[in-house]
């Protein structure tokens, strides 16, 4: 079959969901259970083609050439335009994590009846495919162009999930969520013109083409040099690090997060995340090397800023925060789960922040390992706020405890993202932090003119304060575990019933996948280290990774 030809498959895993997605638009209005079972193949389809590409993929291939499932077609031929796709370590594996987390998603979805809306299924479950359909474009596009669009197909499809199937405030949440990521885009298409406009896509016709070819703008970085250049890798991190998000760029994340529906905030902290680092690596790094050089002492405070901040604004949950209903001028002490573990996405992504800056093997195996890791394990922990809500319809946390008693189920599986989550050894998040650390700390640029000549002891220094986090992150984990789960029952919540199947099965796939890789994790590691290793020691070039 052509849609399953090697050239062909990125392509059917990319389109799969917004096909599944029109033939939902065809269905009649209370065709409910039609709606979901079209919805749950159209996801299922990007997840069954992961095998193959799994297994036809080479992690060998290291060099920026070496993409696979390539497949290069002349879109918009006049300005040198194409549809372009592939993937190399640094893809790879986020493709598997967007179809991954959008099956289980639509799965969570089908409890859509108890939502108490009367908004329209099938227009929610039509977005939501669209929205695959967007993520897995960003993460298999080569042409610039293409990678843009796909950006901002994405956009539009999460504004209105939060935006109609939201909570409260969802209007609020949504435009902020739309206007931040707008802004960012926005300067992601500045610097797009600047590359096409400054490279020649095809030296061998007349005049200058157009170039968004990410692989022939990898080979032309000489061309990338002094200040205007700086200014556009800034451009160009601000612009992914709102989606990241990076302090301070990051007070979008927990409105967004504490409005939108359970599956929303998985895709949101599972995939939409990720995004935005890995525009970090596969633009800045490998487009914009000599700037990302001389931005890494930046990353790296920002990225300890962000790890300390978004630790404290969790423990402050748990405190409580004195809020003001905007609606009644209700004076109220805000504990809300929900955004606690928003708040802990905003610290777990500074750890890719501190890898990333230290621009080291293990440091980029560290953030890419922790993209994933957070992707599952945040993803988990948004289900099971999700289940509780459900059920209590309330997020409070001083509003349970005790609820190990009548839910030992889902008791212990959250026990286990809690523990995944703060970095428990055995299990994923503690290898993907580590080699964080070990990767930052073994940053050390001694040149005279880098930071007043204080550059060796910077990297080690904000390294050791950066480990304050996982100290926080045990702090309000298992503070916020024993409010909920210990202590004496809350007589109101004596029939409560433990999580069903259909939860189970969202769940216990990333819980296996959890512990698996804490375990063993070179069965992830081996598909992203030989790229990684590519762009950190030929195109990258960190000056304590290349000795003179």
């Amino acid at each position: 079959m052509v849609l399953l030809e090697k050239q062909w498959l990125l392509t059917t895993m990319t389109f799969a969901p917004v096909a599944g997605a029109l033939l939902i638009l065809l269905l009649p209005k209370k065709a409910n259970n039609a709606v979901k079972w079209v919805s749950l193949l159209a996801a299922a389809v990007p997840l069954a083609l992961c095998w193959p590409l799994v297994e036809g993929f080479d992690p060998a291939k290291g060099k920026i050439e070496a993409f696979s499932f390539v497949q290069q077609i002349d879109w918009i031929r006049d300005f040198n335009i194409q549809y372009y796709v592939g993937v190399d370590g640094l893809s790879v594996t986020m493709v598997v994590l967007t179809a991954l987390l959008s099956f289980l998603c639509v799965i969570a979805s089908w409890g859509f009846e108890h939502w108490h809306t009367n908004r329209g299924i099938k227009g929610y479950f039509a977005l939501f495919l669209l929205l695959e359909t967007g993520m897995m474009g960003v993460f298999v596009s080569l042409d610039f162009f293409l990678f843009y669009v796909f950006w901002e197909v994405m956009l539009l499809p999460m504004y209105f999930l939060i935006g109609i199937w939201g909570g409260p405030r969802r209007e609020y949440a949504a435009i902020k969520f739309f206007l931040y990521t707008l802004a960012g885009s926005v300067l992601m298409l500045i610097v797009m013109l600047a590359f096409a406009f400054t490279v020649d896509g095809n030296p061998a016709k007349d005049g200058h083409q157009l170039c968004f070819n990410m692989v022939t703008l990898m080979q032309r970085t000489n061309l990338f040099q002094g200040m205007w250049w700086f200014l556009a890798f800034v451009g160009l991190y601000i612009g992914f690090a709102i989606k990241i998000p990076a302090f301070p760029f990051h007070t979008w994340l927990p409105d967004a997060h504490v409005e939108a529906p359970t599956p929303i905030s998985v895709i949101l902290a599972g995939v939409l995340l990720k995004m935005g680092t890995y525009g970090l690596m596969r633009i800045n790094y490998s487009i914009l090397p000599e700037q990302a050089r001389d931005f890494a002492p930046m990353m790296m405070l920002l990225g300890f800023v962000g790890i300390v901040y978004g630790a404290l604004c969790a423990m402050a949950q748990i405190k409580g925060v004195p809020r003001v209903n905007s609606q009644t001028g209700e004076h109220f002490i805000e504990r809300d789960w929900k955004k606690l573990i928003a708040y802990s996405s905003v610290s777990h992504m500074g750890f890719c922040m501190i890898g990333m800056a230290g621009g080291t093997s293990a440091g980029m195996a560290g953030a890419m390992f922790q993209m994933w890791n957070h992707g599952c394990i945040t993803g988990m922990l948004f289900l099971l706020v999700g289940v509780l809500y459900d059920r209590a319809h309330h997020r409070n946390i001083d509003g349970f405890g005790g609820l190990w008693t009548p839910m030992p189920t889902y008791g212990g599986i959250t026990a286990l993202a809690f523990m995944a989550s703060l970095g428990l050894p055995g299990l994923a998040g503690f290898v993907s932090e580590a080699l964080c650390f070990i990767g930052a700390f073994q940053a050390s640029d001694a040149r005279p003119e880098v930071l007043w000549g204080y550059g060796d002891v910077y990297y080690r220094v904000l390294t050791a304060l950066s480990v304050t986090g996982v100290v926080f992150g045990a702090g309000y984990f298992l503070w916020s575990y024993q409010k909920v789960f210990l202590g004496p029952l809350n007589p109101k919540y004596e029939g409560i019933k433990d999580v069903s199947w259909r939860e189970q099965v969202t769940l216990w796939p990333l819980a296996a996948i959890i512990v698996v890789l804490g375990v063993a994790p070179g069965l992830y590691l081996r598909f992203v280290t030989p790229a990684l290793d590519f762009l950190v020691q030929h195109q990258l070039r960190m000056p304590w990774v290349v000795k003179p």
